[in-house]
């Protein structure tokens, strides 16, 4: 096959697209970790300024930068996308500093305390030059941290402070780094046994010194934040709105929204139910999950086992949907599933390097004492995190160099590259890759999931009335409406309810951006009539790259 990089003609840049670049340099500047995401050299162990300072600085450089790609002329229609959605982003940037997104910017998955770290898990580790640099990003990560810490006190000081249920949180994440047994301490140990003396000795000392902000960080947590941190987990609806409006990449009806996902949970539920009688007749849900896990056959045991699942699973499915379905360059047709070095409880992908030196790779957190797994609820997760789902969608956006300026390559918005994500694993199904029922019933409790999740947290952050009219929405409540609504376990369940009532707006974006995926689709088939082709469709929505849903909307139908 040929490589699509071959067979497309090299755009020639223009005005829009140097707004763009200049604007990745600026992010590159003021984020000095994008590095590493983006596989560049340079500035190797340093941290972004979590400070007010620092936010100050980004706030004036997105004001600067929307100034200028509103001034740019577009040329053709790769720059109308381009100069639409980077000024919806910079917009966004600035809409976000300015109701003080940052001074409360405190949760179990996605904030610093959690950033600070995973960085680790890409940072190269292979040469004396890598494992020098690891050192150097130890001894920094104390800086950051007091930067960090230094905004949430300011927002301690306007009013603006994170529920007291995510400082709890991140607290027990905190005493889990402090710990001689912590990440840091494993990192220094697991060095490469041939280095210098002096360079195992800085990185032993590196390990303290960032376990001991961590231990800065959860006395501050503890003994200043705390005790100004509300009991509502709910953030209210204009601070919920524009976290939506980030995430989705596009303005929604929340109280809509809301509504379709209690129709949308009803009509998952129904059709769970339906596949749980194929797999034993007459069983419930519970039943029929109940029956596999006695029948046993779709169980791995063990992390080793699980990643060995993972990797023959997606390279499955990059052999065989590369042959009929899908374009997929041979430089792509590589992922490496990983365990995480953490355990609480996330799975992700992360996007290859820009060279794809560094390949996608896909990420499970396993949550500590899981031990056992069952392939019929995890199959999807496979196809969701790699190919059709995250990987064939943002490992594209990368290789398209010939077509997209870097910041387009780069650009990830939940709504766009989740709700592709699930959209892809109803493809999987249609394609034939979920034919066993139990394959199918997983899957479906995933899609669930992501329903039950619309309405759990528009409900808990609008504080809207309970289904039943009992009451009203809250933290406590969700608990054990998510539990009710998904085969997970209790460390899943608390995880996934923490991680909505701390990150507003997020996990909505998955099911939110696969209603608007399908809507795309289904619009774009009735104006071609008996000219559709889905291949076509997909290439064309996948090169694109990643944008907000509002502006695929725009591209793909104006």
């Amino acid at each position: 096959m040929t490589d699509a990089a071959e067979a497309t003609p090299v755009r020639s840049p223009t005005a829009v697209d140097a707004v763009a670049e200049a604007w990745v340099d600026t992010e590159l500047d003021l984020y000095p970790e994008l590095r590493v995401y983006l596989g560049r050299p340079g500035r190797e162990g340093e941290y972004a300024d979590y400070s007010p300072a620092g936010a100050e600085k980004a706030y004036a450089a997105a004001k600067d930068a929307l100034a200028k790609i509103e001034a740019a002329t577009a040329v053709d229609d790769v720059d109308v996308v381009t100069k639409l959605d980077l000024a919806r982003t910079l917009q966004l940037e600035i809409d976000r500093h300015e109701a003080g997104f940052e001074k409360r910017d405190l949760n179990v998955i996605a904030s610093a305390p959690q950033n600070l770290r995973d960085i680790f898990d890409l940072t190269p580790r292979s040469s004396e030059e890598d494992w020098a640099n690891v050192a150097k990003r130890l001894r920094a990560l104390p800086a950051a941290m007091d930067g960090y810490i230094e905004t949430l006190r300011s927002g301690v000081a306007s009013g603006t402070v994170p529920a007291i249920r995510q400082v709890r949180e991140v607290i027990i994440q905190a005493d889990k780094l402090v710990a001689e047994t912590g990440f840091f301490f494993q990192l220094a140990e697991g060095a490469n046994a041939d280095l210098p003396e002096t360079l195992k000795s800085e990185l032993r000392a590196g390990a303290e010194q960032s376990a001991a902000a961590y231990g800065v960080l959860r006395h501050f947590l503890a003994d200043e934040l705390a005790p100004h941190a509300p009991e509502k987990d709910a953030v209210g609806r204009e601070i919920y709105a524009l976290a939506s409006r980030g995430f989705i990449g596009a303005t929604v009806d929340l109280d809509e929204t809301y509504e379709w996902g209690l129709e949308e949970l009803a009509r998952m539920s129904a059709e769970q139910e339906s596949i749980a009688r194929e797999i034993k007749p007459g069983a419930t849900v519970a039943e029929a999950i109940a029956f596999l896990d006695a029948e046993g056959k779709h169980k791995l045991h063990g992390t080793d086992a699980l990643q060995k699942w993972m990797q023959q699973t997606s390279d499955r499915a990059i052999a065989e949907l590369s042959v009929d379905n899908f374009e997929i360059p041979e430089v792509m047709r590589r992922v490496d599933c990983m365990i995480a070095p953490t355990q609480e409880g996330g799975i992700y992908y992360s996007s290859p390097s820009e060279d794809f030196s560094r390949p996608g790779q896909m990420w499970w957190s396993v949550p500590e004492g899981v031990t056992e797994f069952d392939t019929w609820r995890e199959l999807t997760t496979v196809y969701h995190e790699g190919v059709p789902g995250q990987h064939l969608q943002l490992g594209q956006a990368v290789y398209n160099r010939a077509l997209l300026n870097t910041w387009r390559r780069n650009n990830f918005v939940s709504g766009h590259g989740e709700g592709w994500a699930l959209y892809a694993e109803r493809l999987m199904e249609s394609l034939g890759y979920l034919d066993d029922p139990a394959d199918r019933l997983g899957m479906l409790d995933g899609q669930r999931m992501r329903a039950a999740r619309v309405a759990l947290d528009i409900g808990v952050h609008l504080e809207k009335p309970l289904p039943d009219g009992s009451g009203t929405w809250s933290g406590e409540y969700a608990f054990g409406f998510l539990g009710r609504n998904v085969n997970m376990n209790e460390g899943f369940v608390r995880f996934e309810v923490n991680r909505y009532l701390g990150w507003p707006g997020q996990a909505p974006a998955y099911k939110v951006g696969q209603r608007i995926w399908e809507q795309l689709r289904d619009e774009t088939a009735r104006r071609e009539g008996v000219d559709f082709d889905i291949k076509a469709f997909h290439k064309r929505a996948l090169d694109i790259g990643g944008v907000g849903l509002d502006t695929l909307r725009t591209a793909l139908l104006s």
